[in-house]
């Protein structure tokens, strides 16, 4: 007898939403097929799955431990979300050799279903980063008699949802602060910058109106900045690893002695990047807007206002300028999201929200729907590549160079 082989051993999900990418979050049920394609007959063991979740860190530090000696010290922690075991195909053991615990698998292409719940608790965002990682995925292995098992493992996406549709994150933030300049016992005027934005949580994709003064009455030449940085935090053993990366940034005029800078909502675009992770033990990944004051010479004046980016995007009666990462190409990705060529001004009513939208919106306001529109846009780029990926390159330049307005000198102190 010609014992067959196995010719494939593929993994699909049956997705939930239209983008036909395998998105869940907490207390949603993963279903799907473990696909078989033998050529000829084949005798097996069992065919199992594997579905695991779990949050884990991990990084090593060199250290001294006197003259001409130094070690590693490793750092690693994990926490486990879920674990789910299934046999498809024969039994739960695979130490029974006889005859009678083989199963038969005739010629041709097998689909075997499998489906398991999410525990309600929340999870982790799905996140690759510097010194760690929350992962998700299903493992199938199939285990014949005398040889190698055959072994495949596809991951999926889960996303701890986010609505910034809530009072702490639709409230404004804001900031002022003041520099003076000291050289010997020579004391110039102050540096003052004052900013503010309409709310704290936003979506890739959007962008953010920046409303700013920088007043510079010393006697440098100065230059406004603003940036989005990420924020990684790593924790074991009691340690903390910390990443911070550059996510966009822009440039504002050149301010000598005596002039003043206003920004009038002033667009930074948020590009596709994992959600914050707020909740996971060991992993936390925060974002701020930083605006800031170039200093020649002397430590930069700056202010964070922190940001939260979630996943269900702002409703579009929830204020005026309404969240526009559901009209964002599907196709966008990463490297192709930069700053605009020129500001944009506010999407009118009529474009971001359609009549049939309208009126359906008084009977289908759920977060889901909300999270169904955000796949569509830059947050679906991060789904789809949502592996660790270089921050963009730090730019002096401003794209959007503007002519700054002669405005009256700093009255004198």
């Amino acid at each position: 007898m010609v014992l067959g082989k196995v010719k494939s051993l593929t993994i699909s999900f049956d997705c939930l939403n239209d983008s036909n990418v395998p998105v869940y979050s907490s207390g949603d049920t993963v279903s799907g097929r473990v696909n078989l394609e033998v050529t000829g007959e084949i005798r097996v063991k069992s065919l199992k799955i594997h579905a695991r979740g779990h949050a884990k860190v991990r990084w090593t530090e060199s250290r001294n431990a006197g003259s001409n000696t130094a070690y590693t010290q490793n750092y690693t922690e994990e926490v486990e979300y879920f674990n789910h075991k299934d046999t498809l195909v024969g039994h739960e053991r695979d130490d029974d050799n006889s005859e009678e615990g083989f199963h038969t698998i005739p010629s041709g292409r097998h689909e075997y279903a499998f489906s398991f719940e999410l525990p309600q608790t929340p999870l982790a965002t799905s996140f690759e980063g510097r010194h760690g990682s929350v992962r998700y995925w299903v493992k199938a292995e199939l285990h014949r008699p005398w040889l190698l098992p055959v072994k495949l493992k596809k991951e999926f996406t889960v996303f701890e949802h986010i609505d910034i549709n809530t009072p702490s994150l639709l409230s404004p933030q804001a900031g002022t602060k003041e520099k003076t300049l000291c050289c010997w016992f020579c004391t110039s005027g102050p540096i003052s910058l004052s900013a503010k934005i309409e709310r704290k949580g936003y979506t890739p994709g959007e962008s953010i109106q920046i409303f700013a003064e920088i007043e510079n009455c010393s006697s440098r030449m100065v230059v406004p900045k603003a940036a989005i940085y990420q924020t990684q935090a790593f924790y074991a053993k009691g340690k903390m690893k910390e990443v911070k990366q550059l996510v966009a940034n822009l440039r504002g005029e050149s301010l000598s002695s005596g002039k003043t800078e206003t920004w009038d909502g002033k667009l930074l675009k948020i590009p596709p990047v994992s959600p914050s992770i707020l909740d996971c033990s060991i992993i936390r990944v925060e974002y701020a807007l930083m605006v800031y004051v170039d200093i020649p010479g002397a430590m930069d004046l700056f202010l964070n206002l922190p940001l939260v980016i979630g996943t269900i995007p702002l409703h579009p009666f929830g204020s005026r300028t309404s969240s526009v990462s559901s009209q964002c190409s599907m196709n966008m990705n990463w490297l192709s999201l930069s700053l605009p060529e020129r500001p944009e001004a506010p999407p009118s009513y009529a474009e971001v929200v359609t009549e049939e939208q309208r009126r359906s919106n008084f009977t289908h306001n759920s977060a889901c729907d909300n999270f169904e529109r955000a796949l569509q846009g830059p947050l679906l780029a991060y789904i789809q590549e949502f592996r660790f990926l270089p921050p963009p390159l730090y730019s002096e330049v401003d794209p959007n160079p503007e002519q700054a307005d002669d405005r009256p000198s700093c009255p004198s102190r």
